[in-house]
C-alpha cells in the first residue's frame, strides 16, 4: 500500500507540561531518541504517564517537541503541521462520520485531496477488500459492531497510503474476544501493507503478539527496546521484567565465579548459574512462572502454600525462604499435583533464568 517505506528518528525529543496543582513544570517525555526502521511494527508499552501517547502525538503533530527533533523518512518534520505529515492515525475513538456510509468515510480523505470518482472507488473497493469490509460499501457506521467500525478506521487510515501509520490503544473499546481477533488484523495488515506502525497500548499480551520491536517507555523515559523475546527473556531492569509478564525476583549473594559460571547463595542455599558474576556481590534472580516446576529434588527448597488447579496448568504459590514464588505448571494431567503445606524443591533449568 505504501509508496515508500519510511522510518521514524527521534533525536533527544523532549515535552514538558506544566503540573496543573503545583504550577511546576515537569516532563512528560525527557530526552529521548528512537529509531524505528522502515517497514517495522514498532509498540510503544508502559503504564499511564509513562509517555508513550505524548511521544505517539508529537510524531504525528498534535504536540510540538519543546526540545528535540522528529525526522520522518529522513526529512525533519517538527515544524510540519499533521496534515502536512506523511503519517496517518487510527484513534481509540475510531473518530467516524456517522451520517456518512462505510464507503463516504473511507474515501473522505481522498476527496480532499480532489482525486477523480474512478480512483477514489478503485482505491476505496481495494482498502475495503484488504480489512474484510469488500460489499459493505452502503452501510452506515451506526449499523457496525465496533470490530468492523475499527476495520473502518483502519481503512480510512490506509487509503492515504501514508509513509507510516500511527495507532492510539485502538482496541481498548472492544470486548477481550475480539481485541485478539483485531490484534491479529491488525498485523496482517501491517505485513501485507508493508507500512511502518507505531502503536500505542498498554496491553502487554497485545504488544508481544503484534510487534516487531517493542519499547517500554517509564516516566518519560525509554526503560529498553528490543524484541518480544528480548525484552521477556532479557529484561534490563525489575521494572522492565516485572512489566513484561509475571516474574519472580530471587534474592542472591555471589559466593564465588568462575569464568562464565558462579555459585549464588539465595535463601540460605547455593545454587550455580551460567553469569560471569562477581564475588560478594548481590545480584536478582529473574525466574518466570512456567520456568520453573516443583519436584522431589531440585535446586530451592520451598513450601508449597496455594495449589489452584486452573484446567491447562496447574498454578502455585511457594515459599523460598521468605520469597514468595509463583508458578505454572502447564498441561498437569498424570502428574503429581503438590498440596498446600507439603515441602518440596524449585527445579530449574539455569539457562532459562536471568539474572539482574
Amino acid at each position: 500500500m505504501a509508496k515508500e517505506k519510511k522510518g521514524v528518528r527521534l533525536e533527544h525529543i523532549s515535552k514538558i507540561y506544566q503540573d496543573p496543582k503545583t504550577k511546576k513544570n515537569f516532563y512528560a517525555v525527557h530526552d529521548t531518541s528512537l529509531d524505528i526502521e522502515p517497514g517495522s511494527f514498532v509498540t510503544l508499552l508502559g503504564p499511564s504517564g509513562c509517555g508513550k501517547t505524548t511521544t505517539l502525538r508529537m510524531i504525528a503533530g498534535f504536540e510540538s517537541p519543546d526540545e528535540g527533533e522528529i525526522y520522518l523518512g529522513g526529512e525533519p518534520i517538527n515544524a510540519l503541521t499533521p496534515n502536512k505529515r506523511d503519517t496517518a492515525m487510527v484513534f481509540q475513538s475510531y473518530a467516524l462520520l456517522p451520517h456518512y456510509n462505510i464507503f463516504d468515510n473511507v474515501a473522505y480523505g481522498l476527496k480532499l485531496r480532489k482525486l477523480d470518482k474512478a480512483e477514489i472507488r478503485q482505491k476505496v473497493t481495494d482498502i475495503l477488500k484488504l480489512v474484510g469490509l469488500e460489499g459493505m460499501e452502503a452501510r452506515m457506521t451506526n449499523q457496525l459492531s465496533g470490530g468492523q467500525q475499527q476495520r473502518v478506521a483502519l481503512a480510512r487510515a490506509l487509503v492515504l497510503e501514508p509513509g507510516v501509520l500511527l495507532f492510539d490503544e485502538p482496541l481498548s473499546n472492544l470486548d477481550a474476544k475480539l481485541r485478539v481477533t483485531m490484534r491479529t488484523e491488525i498485523r496482517r495488515i501491517q505485513q501485507e501493507s508493508g507500512i511502518t506502525a507505531i502503536y500505542v497500548t498498554h496491553d502487554q499480551s497485545e504488544a508481544m503478539a503484534i510487534s516487531d520491536k517493542i519499547i517500554i517507555m517509564n516516566q518519560g523515559v525509554v526503560a529498553q527496546m528490543g524484541t518480544p523475546q528480548e525484552i521477556y527473556y532479557h529484561p534490563n531492569s525489575e521494572f522492565v521484567a516485572d512489566f513484561i509478564g509475571e516474574a519472580n525476583f530471587l534474592r542472591g549473594n555471589v559466593l564465588s565465579s568462575e569464568g562464565s559460571s558462579s555459585v549464588v547463595e539465595i535463601s540460605g542455599t547455593q545454587v550455580s548459574l551460567p553469569f560471569a558474576l562477581k564475588k560478594g556481590d548481590k545480584c536478582t534472580v529473574v525466574l518466570r512462572p512456567e520456568g520453573a516446576v516443583i519436584a522431589q529434588e531440585g535446586q530451592l527448597p520451598c513450601k508449597v502454600i496455594l495449589s489452584c488447579f486452573m484446567g491447562s496448568y496447574q498454578n502455585y504459590h511457594v515459599m523460598v525462604g521468605d520469597t514468595l514464588v509463583r508458578l505454572t505448571d502447564f498441561n498437569p494431567k498424570n502428574k503429581r499435583i503438590y498440596q498446600v503445606g507439603e515441602e518440596a524443591y524449585l527445579c530449574f533449568d539455569a539457562t532459562s533464568v536471568h539474572v539482574l
